[in-house]
């Protein structure tokens, strides 16, 4: 008893020294060590999507290999349906219901602050949008920003995130449920994802033109709203619950990771290939989200499997990039309309390499400043009003 009282002094005498240098760094990773593998999927994501959108601006790639970094959005997407499903399913595991309080107090310290300074830029600093036209600001207020919407807009490629928002307020009710109708367990990911296939097949026969699939239907009732977008974060909470309910199935998917690398990325080269010609087809429409999905999840089993260097080799930079993430998503397009001012100003030509290395750098550093001055030290709020539960 004397021994035991005394070692968790010493515990406690540990954390207490040791936390606030931990929390100086990210204090999501203060409690929990990082996985480097989802460290660099997270750093790769943000990598590819700010090149595509730079491509926007003009940063083109040669070959136009830029024109396939949309994807990294459904990489978020599966990443975080897998991390922020398991923080969700992990009470149901020991039979205790899911405080939905400290959930939606931690999104929202998470999202919320850096969020809405990046909105209140656009909203009051007209002359620094991408774009002059942008969707109402209740839309953003209200994460609805993604319905309706069409491109060439300001702040869209905040759609996203509503998706994500959307998502995450009806989750935990459907986990709820889940949990009292164990048969829901297997019918409700079949149901979204079949649903948003067929949903798919309808609104591309809707929007069909001449030469197929109207870019602008395809756009505003097909690529932005949450209810076609759900693949991704539906395989990711599946993935998610596997290792959380079936500890079996797991250790198999584990194991079978060597063996779903080569597949993964073929799924996404067959995706990728379906979109591709002078006219998107329905095909493309109806297919190319959960094929991508799919490809997605294999290589986030690859980057978790103990089997694979991807989970014990750290890449250098990759858990800084993984860690301001939100905040490049977040500021990308302002840094590289300002970029590409500069450089047309300057007579520097978009198309070369060093250019398009400005725009990275400078789309980090700014993200860094944004997570130092606002997301940090509310994510350092976040653990001390509403830590993650003991694992007890």
């Amino acid at each position: 008893m004397v021994s035991d009282l005394l070692a968790s002094r010493i515990r406690n005498s540990v954390s207490e020294t040791t936390t606030p240098l931990r929390l100086g760094v990210d204090p999501r990773f203060a409690d929990r060590e990082r996985q480097p593998g989802l460290d660099l999927l997270r750093a790769l994501a943000i990598i590819v999507v700010v090149i595509y959108h730079a491509a926007l601006f003009g940063f083109k790639l040669p070959g136009r290999v830029d024109r396939f970094g949309w994807i990294g959005v459904d990489l978020f997407f599966v990443l975080s349906g897998y991390l922020i499903g398991g923080q969700l399913l992990a009470p149901l595991t020991r039979g205790r219901p899911i405080d939905l309080r400290r959930f939606f107090a931690r999104r929202a310290l998470r999202i919320i602050p850096a969020y809405f300074v990046i909105l209140a830029v656009y909203a009051f600093l007209p002359s620094w949008r991408e774009y002059p036209e942008m969707s109402p600001l209740w839309k953003f207020v209200f994460s609805l920003q993604n319905i309706g919407l069409h491109g060439g807009t300001a702040f869209s490629h905040a759609w996203s995130l509503a998706v994500e928002d959307q998502f995450y307020l009806l989750l935990p009710l459907i986990l709820i449920l889940v949990s009292r109708w164990p048969g829901a367990r297997f019918v409700v990911p079949c149901l979204i994802v079949l649903g948003g296939i067929g949903l798919r097949a309808f609104l591309a026969w809707q929007n069909l033109a001449e030469t197929g699939v109207s870019f602008r239907g395809f756009q505003t009732w097909i690529y932005y709203p949450t209810w076609t977008r759900l693949d991704p974060l539906v395989f990711g909470v599946v993935l998610a619950a596997i290792e959380k309910f079936r500890p079996r199935w797991w250790r198999r998917l584990m194991n079978l990771a060597p063996w779903l690398l080569l597949p993964g990325l073929a799924l996404l080269v067959y995706a990728l290939y379906l979109g591709e010609g002078d006219y998107l087809t329905a095909a493309a429409a109806i297919w190319q989200f959960p094929l991508i999905a799919l490809g997605m999840a294999a290589l986030l089993v690859c980057a978790v499997s103990p089997r694979l260097v991807l989970r014990r080799v750290k890449i250098p930079g990759a858990a800084f990039i993984a860690s301001i993430a939100y905040s490049a998503y977040l500021v990308q397009k302002l840094v590289i309309h300002f970029v590409a001012q500069f450089c047309v100003t300057h007579n520097i030509v978009l198309t070369s390499a060093g250019a398009l290395s400005v725009v990275e750098l400078c789309v980090y550093a700014v993200a860094t400043i944004l997570f130092l001055a606002v997301e940090r030290p509310f994510l350092q709020l976040r653990h001390r009003v509403a830590p993650r539960p003991s694992r007890s």
